[in-house]
């Protein structure tokens, strides 16, 4: 007899979809909810960056915006490595720049950058803007994203490229040439991300840093063959919305979450 079916020789039937669990976003009852749950992703997703060597000295941040205070965001503080932060040690901050809740200073300059695309796109909870190697690479040559994969697709015709280099108090023009897309590529400094939740926002810079790597690899042996318009057009409209990003978000959160 089977210990699992129960039944001599049977073969098992198939489960029923509304037993089979999927993972969703959550939602939150209140604004102090919601703040937890953001503040606890950020700061997994620094911690996740910090283990994906995305991070370069005092430089990187991840912004969240506050839930309640919408002209308020949660970012990680100057000076503090990615790999022991907490929600605990993360800041409040306003558009101006100015420490509301938390004990640390913020990197003024940097956090101009976040504070210029919030105010620009005022649906988008997170923004990432860190140093990791491809993008960097690939801004260098003042080139967006190609569609050479399928993973790549996700961004086709959906990121930008600021083909010049500005500096912190650039924010505004980084937040108009980010427009309506999920991410841009800054030239000679690397890859911005945008999303409608925190897991969003960090999968949209992992899976673009990684689709970088690909490309520039693909391109040192030899000329890459790009997946046709229609076909990746095709590819961006099922795996390209945030809803997504989160899902695939969330096996890398379960490496962090497991050791927090």
């Amino acid at each position: 007899m089977s210990e699992e079916t129960g039944t001599p020789g049977a073969r098992p039937g198939p489960v029923p979809v509304d037993r089979l669990r999927l993972e969703l976003p959550p939602v939150h009852g209140t604004a102090g909810e919601e703040r937890a749950h953001r503040k606890e992703r950020l700061a997994g997703a620094l911690r996740l960056f910090a283990r994906l060597g995305y991070e370069d000295g005092v430089a990187g941040h991840i912004s969240a915006r506050d839930p309640e205070f919408e002209d308020c965001y949660w970012v990680n503080p100057f000076g503090r490595a990615f790999a022991g932060l907490g929600p605990e040690d993360l800041l409040l901050v306003d558009g101006e720049g100015r420490v509301l809740r938390g004990g640390r200073r913020v990197n003024e300059l940097a956090f101009a950058v976040h504070a210029a695309v919030h105010r620009a796109r005022p649906e988008a909870v997170a923004v990432v803007r860190t140093h990791a190697p491809y993008g960097r690479a690939l801004s260098c040559l003042g080139e967006l994203l190609a569609p050479v994969t399928h993973e790549a697709c996700a961004f086709y015709e959906d990121h930008a490229l600021l083909d010049e280099y500005t500096g912190a108090e650039d924010g505004e023009r980084i937040g108009r040439a980010l427009g309506p897309y999920k991410a841009l590529l800054l030239r000679n400094r690397g890859l911005l991300t945008v999303g409608a939740s925190v897991d969003a926002a960090a999968w949209w810079f992992v899976a673009a840093e990684r689709a970088a790597q690909v490309q520039l690899i693909a391109r040192a042996a030899g000329k890459p063959v790009l997946i046709d318009h229609r076909a990746a057009v095709a590819a961006r409209e099922r795996f390209g919305g945030d809803l997504a990003a989160w899902v695939s978000f969330q096996p890398l959160w379960q490496t962090v979450a497991s050791t927090s």
